[in-house]
């Protein structure tokens, strides 16, 4: 049974705040190693529910977080950037029985730690197929069609609440409970260790493939905080604005979904202006 691990940092023990996720700052090297905490626990208790295998798949920013030499010696790790899959890169290979996003948060213009979709900030909405979608809900979409299960999702307690509309049957823990968009209230790194330990040890019945969904075609729409940003976004085939400050776009499957989505960031992402955004 192997068991894929797509690791954010928004959603890790005690991040409540830019500093703690933006690489090169102090507060991020302290944090990392709670973020590796939290990962390093969902992998021992995978291991010990009966996991043959366990796959991280580095999902924050640069994709270089996680300190590699503290993790469990018998899990293996995806670092770096640009892959196919973005957050979710490995479950497309037909090996993965089960999926835990260890680290979330909640999406863009919704209430939560460091609530985004992608980008840190630009984005006030995601819509799919014309309900408001986090990163969570886009990557369970995905991995849905490669009939693997959503097993596992840690993070705030917001985000717990999240996942119970897109993955019910998932085992949640809330390693922090939002107070606002950058405070929370925190439990510690052995706490939240022990309860994300026990909860990936029961998560390892849930991972069981089932046939892949095909829901297609899906519409994703996007909506930023300036009219240039929509139309920087256009240059990507198949998008089209639909209004002052939001773009739309429809994709057979959430495969081109999800990285008709990637290229539209990354688009956007160059049309900042600093400070002016």
């Amino acid at each position: 049974m192997k068991i894929l691990i797509s690791a954010d940092m928004e959603g890790a023990t005690g991040v409540t705040w830019p500093a703690d996720v933006l690489p090169g700052t102090p507060q991020w090297e302290r944090c990392r190693g709670m973020f590796t905490s939290d990962v390093n626990a969902a992998v021992l208790g995978f291991y010990e529910g009966g996991a043959d295998q366990v796959l991280i798949n580095e999902a924050h920013w640069t994709m270089r977080n996680l300190l590699l030499e503290e993790l469990d010696a018998r899990a293996e790790m995806i670092t770096g950037r640009h892959k196919s899959l973005s957050m979710v890169e490995g479950v497309q290979h037909g090996d993965v029985d089960g999926v835990a996003f260890v680290g979330y948060h909640t999406g863009a213009g919704a209430e939560g730690v460091l609530a985004h979709t992608y980008l840190a900030n630009s984005l006030t909405g995601v819509w799919l197929d014309g309900l408001r979608a986090s990163e969570g809900v886009l990557n369970a979409h995905v991995v849905a069609e490669y009939g693997v299960p959503v097993i596992l999702v840690t993070g705030d307690d917001l985000t717990c609440v999240d996942a119970a509309g897109y993955a019910p049957d998932a085992r949640t823990v809330a390693v922090k409970d939002h107070v606002s968009r950058y405070a929370a209230v925190c439990r510690t790194p052995a706490r939240t260790a022990a309860d994300i330990r026990a909860a990936a040890k029961e998560a390892v019945k849930l991972a069981v493939r089932h046939e892949p969904v095909r829901g297609g075609p899906h519409t994703m729409e996007v909506e930023f905080d300036a009219e240039h940003l929509s139309m920087a976004a256009t240059v990507v085939p198949g998008v089209e604005r639909t209004g002052e400050r939001r773009i739309a776009y429809t994709s057979g499957t959430m495969y081109e979904g999800i990285r008709t989505f990637k290229a539209v960031t990354t688009v956007v992402s160059a049309a900042l202006e600093e400070q002016y955004g």
